[in-house]
C-alpha cells in the first residue's frame, strides 16, 4: 500500500509530493543548480540509476557533470576524494551498500583520515551514497546493512533518512557539508512517497535527531525504514494507553546523545530498533549510552531489535521475517510495560 508522509510542521514554505527516491534526486539537482562544483558519478545515472532517482539530471546537467562510470567503486570514491582536495563537490552513487567494501581503503582510509593527516590543509566535501537493506529479493549481496561501519572510523559522518521530506533537507546538508558523508537510503522506503518543502534553502543540520511522535511510556530509537515501523506500531498501542515517542536519529555520525538521553529520561524505558544486524549494530553504542546515562531512570531492561545474524536470503517470504516487523515492535514495547 502506497502511504504518504506529511511535511514537518515547523518547516516553511510550500511543498510537493515526491518519492523518497526522488526526493533524493530533487536534491542533487537543486545542490547542482546551486554550485557549479557539485557533480555526479555512477552506474548508469545517466540513464537513472539503479531505481531511477537521478532520472532527467543529464538533460539538464549534460555528461560532464553527471559522469557514467564502470562498475568500480574504488575508482569512483578514489577519484571522488581527488576532486574534493582541489575544490569541488563530488556525490558518488554506488548502486548497493554491500559493494562500498571494494572501496573500503578509499573511503575509511582516505576519506575519513586525510584532512586530519594533513593538518586541515583541505577540505573533503564529497558525498557517497549507499542504498541499505532489503529490496524484495535482491540476495544475500544486494541486501546488506552498513551503516554501523563509519560508527567504527572516524573522520566520516553517517546520515541515516526515514522519509521523504529529511531524505531531501539531509542530502542537500550533505552535499553542502566541508566533511566527507556517507549517506545511507533504505531500499525499503524507495517508493514511499511523502511532502516535501520545495524551498531549495530548506535543510536539516547533521547530527540533530527528532522526535516524529511525541509519548510518555516507551522511547523508541530508530532511524530509516524503521521509523514508520514504529510510527504504525505506536498508533496500534496508543488504543491500549501505551505511547510510544519515536526518535528519528536521522543521523548516526555524529550521534545526537543529548535528544536520546532526554527522552529515555522522560519515560524510563527504551526500545532501540533498526534492519541493520543486532549484534554489534547501532542499537549496542546506543544501548550502552542509555545504560550510562540513564541508568537511575530506568524502569525496564533496554530492548533491541534488529535483523538476524545471517545472509539475508532471496527468498521475499524468508526476507520478510530476518527484519523487524511493526508486532515486533508492539510485542516487545507491551513485555516493557507490563513484564
Amino acid at each position: 500500500m502506497t502511504t504518504t508522509t506529511p511535511a514537518p510542521a515547523n518547516a516553511p514554505g510550500s511543498t510537493t509530493v515526491l518519492s523518497y527516491e526522488a526526493a533524493q534526486g530533487a536534491a542533487i539537482a537543486e545542490e547542482m543548480r546551486r554550485d557549479d562544483s557539485v557533480f555526479l558519478m555512477g552506474q548508469d545515472i545517466a540513464s537513472g540509476g539503479f531505481f531511477g532517482g537521478t532520472r532527467g539530471l543529464v538533460e539538464e546537467f549534460g555528461l560532464g557533470r553527471i559522469r557514467n562510470t564502470g562498475i568500480t567503486e574504488a575508482f569512483m570514491v578514489g577519484a571522488a576524494a581527488g576532486a574534493a582536495m582541489t575544490g569541488m563537490r563530488p556525490i558518488v552513487q554506488l548502486g548497493f551498500a554491500d559493494f562500498s567494501l571494494i572501496a573500503g581503503d578509499e573511503i575509511f582510509q582516505k576519506l575519513g583520515k586525510w584532512r586530519h593527516m594533513h593538518g586541515g590543509q583541505f577540505e573533503l566535501p564529497a558525498v557517497i551514497i549507499m542504498p541499505i537493506g532489503p529490496s524484495g529479493g535482491a540476495g544475500p549481496e544486494h541486501s546488506g546493512s552498513m551503516e554501523m561501519l563509519p560508527m567504527h572510523f572516524p573522520g566520516l559522518k553517517a546520515v541515516v533518512p526515514s522519509n521523504p521530506a529529511n531524505a531531501k533537507a539531509l542530502l542537500k546538508a550533505a552535499i553542502r557539508d566541508p566533511n566527507p558523508v556517507l549517506y545511507y537510503p533504505s531500499k525499503q522506503l524507495n517508493f514511499k512517497r511523502g511532502e516535501v518543502f520545495t524551498d531549495p534553502e530548506y535543510v536539516l543540520p547533521l547530527g540533530k535527531a527528532t522526535i516524529a511522535r511525541e509519548g510518555s511510556t516507551v522511547s523508541v530509537i530508530s532511524y530509516g525504514c524503521m521509523v514508520p515501523r514504529a510510527l504504525e506500531a505506536a498508533t496500534v498501542l496508543a488504543s491500549e494507553g501505551i505511547e510510544l515517542e519515536v526518535v528519528d536519529l536521522q543521523t548516526l555520525v555524529p550521534l545526537d546523545r543529548e535528544t536520546i538521553i532526554n527522552s529515555v529520561v522522560k519515560t524510563g524505558r527504551a526500545m532501540i530498533v533498526h534492519e541493520a544486524p543486532r549484534t554489534a549494530g547501532p542499537g549496542a553504542e546506543i544501548a550502552a549510552l542509555i545504560q550510562e546515562r540513564c541508568f537511575y531512570w530506568l524502569e525496564a531492561p533496554i530492548a533491541r531489535l534488529g535483523s538476524v545474524d545471517a545472509p539475508i536470503p532471496a527468498s521475499r517470504f524468508l526476507e520478510d521475517h530476518c527484519f523487524p516487523s511493526v508486532s515486533d515492535i508492539v510485542e516487545t514495547a507491551r513485555h516493557l510495560v507490563r513484564d
